[in-house]
């Protein structure tokens, strides 16, 4: 409700003031009708009755305004060591008293199932627990023996055994058989028949077999050895077998498909990148790069826009399985004709230009250390331990500690060993009177009168005899003197006759003829190959 008050005098000369005020800001405003009255009526809110304090107050009136004059629990950061700061600290300590005295104890509480289960259930559920095992059960699950559980006298044995064996990297075939538990006899007849079709030696490491053992001819004796199987050539998978007479090897012949697998592609603007494109394996770029790279220059001879064609040996067996060979052939076209062909020729394997097999050839010396810098060229210099300026008859590469060191040419061993301030040293004496010497090794690879060929390793980069860290010294002779190694070539004569030129072109177009692509297929089954026509759901009838 609202309740009408009256204003003293002053308070009605404020009041007219404002109206006044009012009426001027807004003209078209009636005057109110309490001006005409002369007596202005303020309304005013009735103020909210006032609860009486109690007279006495109560306990806990008492104890709340107890604890707001004390402060039981100030800041333990401040004031350390006044009453204020001790009575906080007897707080926190009275506190923690009271949280351990109430602390639940660990006792198990008893709860009620989540779900409800039969007796089936919860048999199951406990079979599946740990106690049963160890204390037996009634379920008829695999349980711990209880004290009414009699051992057996014996247990008879199973009269068969599988099993399989790894060759390991150093392993031999016997003591692969003795660790699969055969008998020395058996071992040794095993070995004699698996030697008999190929060497012991040429089992490579990883090598499976498969190997069955029968019942032990004795109690307490080895096993007998029913049969073992495994894969003894990418050809041939060879089989022991136990028969009548005793144990014997049956061969497993795999039908193998040797067609050369051939790739082609266009020179981009890396020959490698391009070559990886086209689905070459890293090893066959490899040396097919190390193959070009005697004849061409990579960076100037060959160009954007040229053919990479390359031939390996490669195999496919009936299984499924693949394996690849070494570069059989190596060519560059431009404009559509061969600008280099090489093909592997000979019992060594040597790579040779088809161009000129028959004519000699000037062929520019290698680098006798892969990723080198010349730290010291061929001339007069000071020498950096003698101190005075004398020449300097060789190039200096400066190479990591033990790095190979390759012969740069086809030649003989003529020295090797320790030579004065070279330290240990080995020259070489190639053909056209041409000779080279290598000093400061590490160890020496190579022996007097060795013939060694062009990329062959010889040694390793040291610091012997009169060095100041890890390097190769070498140097070249003509006529007994020495001569700039820089940029000097040997003269080869040409190691393919006039009998094997035939056999060689022969070999070089049948290369050629092969489809690039062709070996990756698989090999179609012939008329003689055995087809299975029984199904597997047959072989379960009785």
């Amino acid at each position: 409700m609202f309740k009408a008050l009256k204003r003293d005098p002053d308070d009605r000369a404020d009041i007219e003031d404002g109206q006044r005020a009012a009426t001027t800001a807004s003209p078209r405003v009636p005057a109110p009708a309490a001006k005409a009255a002369g007596s202005p009526v303020i309304l005013a809110f009735p103020a909210a009755p006032v609860a009486a304090e109690p007279a006495h107050p109560g306990l806990r009136a008492a104890i709340e305004a107890w604890c707001a004059r004390v402060d039981l629990a100030p800041d333990l950061a401040c004031d350390i060591g006044s009453r204020k700061w001790l009575r906080g600290l007897a707080t926190m300590f009275g506190l923690g008293a009271a949280a351990l005295a109430l602390l639940p104890g660990f006792t198990a509480v008893e709860a009620a199932a989540t779900m409800p289960l039969d007796t089936a259930q919860q048999g199951e559920f406990r079979s599946q627990s740990i106690a049963p095992l160890a204390l037996g059960a009634d379920t008829g699950r695999h349980m711990g023996a209880t004290p009414l559980v009699s051992p057996l006298t014996g247990v008879p044995e199973r009269p068969t055994l599988q099993l399989t064996s790894t060759l390991g990297q150093g392993d031999t075939l016997p003591r692969l058989l003795e660790r699969a538990g055969l008998g020395s006899a058996d071992v040794a007849q095993v070995t004699q028949l698996v030697s008999q079709v190929v060497p012991a030696g040429e089992i490579g490491s990883g090598t499976r077999f498969d190997i069955t053992l029968g019942r032990r001819p004795a109690e307490g004796a080895a096993r007998a050895l029913d049969s073992l199987a495994f894969r003894a050539r990418f050809d041939l998978d060879l089989s022991i077998e136990r028969g009548a007479g005793g144990l014997m090897a049956v061969r497993h012949p795999i039908r193998i498909d040797e067609t050369p697998l051939r790739i082609r592609g266009t020179v981009g603007s890396s020959l490698y990148r391009s070559a990886r494109n086209a689905g070459a394996p890293v090893g066959a770029i490899q040396s097919y790069l190390r193959a070009v790279d005697k004849y061409l220059s990579l960076d100037g001879d060959v160009r954007a826009g040229d053919e990479f064609d390359m031939i390996l040996a490669y195999k496919r067996s009936a299984k499924g399985e693949r394996e690849v060979g070494d570069l059989l052939y190596a060519g560059v076209e431009r404009g559509g004709k061969p600008k280099l062909q090489l093909m592997r020729w000979g019992s060594d394997g040597q790579m040779f230009a088809a161009g000129a097999i028959g004519q000699p050839r000037s062929v520019p010396i290698g680098q006798p250390v892969a990723s080198a810098r010349i730290t010291s060229p061929y001339g007069a210099r000071r020498h950096p331990i003698l101190g005075y300026v004398r020449m300097h008859a060789g190039i200096d590469f400066g190479a990591p500690y033990g790095s190979p060191i390759y012969a740069v040419a086809d030649g003989v061993v003529t020295f090797a060993g320790r030579h004065g301030g070279h330290g240990n040293y080995v020259r070489l004496q190639h053909s056209g009177g041409l000779g080279t010497g290598y000093g400061h090794m590490s160890r020496i690879a190579v022996g007097n009168g060795t013939r060694v060929r062009a990329g062959q390793v010889i040694g390793y980069v040291g610091s012997t005899g009169l060095s100041t860290g890890p390097h190769l010294h070498f140097e070249a002779y003509r006529g007994g003197r020495t001569i700039n190694p820089a940029g000097i070539a040997v003269i080869q004569s040409p190691q393919i006759d006039g009998r094997e030129r035939d056999a060689f072109k022969a070999r070089l177009n049948a290369l050629l003829g092969v489809t690039p692509g062709a070996a990756l297929g698989s090999i179609e089954p012939v008329a003689s190959d055995p087809v299975e026509t029984t199904r597997e759901i047959d072989k379960l009838a009785p």
